[in-house]
């Protein structure tokens, strides 16, 4: 089964929670065990998985990645558009991540969260959510 939907951020570089979503999808399959793959066809942006308690530990992350990878950096391919430093960060967290499915829950731990990591925004953005049945 594949789903998808969108999102639209707000911010130049900023996550957002899409953890209730995920669930949604995944308590309304039809698969009671598997695994649910959360993939972002976008090459700008990715999928992250930490903390969605405090906020502060989303504005940690993307302080963490302005430090290594700075936006306004001596990149080759701002010459054409001028985010580069996004492209760079959405490679280093990726365009997905996969879940375990367990009695029609979503396997998350305690204080885990699944967002979407916008570095190229304000977007419109497309989650693609597979589930396969185990």
């Amino acid at each position: 089964m594949l789903k998808k939907f969108e999102i639209n951020t707000s911010k130049k570089q900023e996550i957002v929670d899409i953890t209730d979503k995920i669930r949604e999808i995944v308590e309304e399959s039809d698969i009671k065990n598997g695994i649910c793959l959360v993939y972002l066809p976008h090459a700008t942006a990715g999928i992250i998985v930490n903390e969605n308690y405090d906020p502060l530990v989303c504005e940690d992350i993307l302080n963490k990645l302005e430090n290594l990878v700075p936006s306004s950096g001596n990149y080759q391919h701002d010459k054409i558009d001028n985010n580069a430093h996004a492209h760079i960060k959405s490679s280093l967290i990726g365009p997905s991540q996969t879940f375990i499915i367990q009695d029609k829950k979503l396997i998350l731990g305690t204080w885990q969260g699944i967002a979407v990591a916008e570095f190229d925004g304000p977007r419109r953005r497309t989650v693609l959510v597979k589930i396969i049945k185990a």
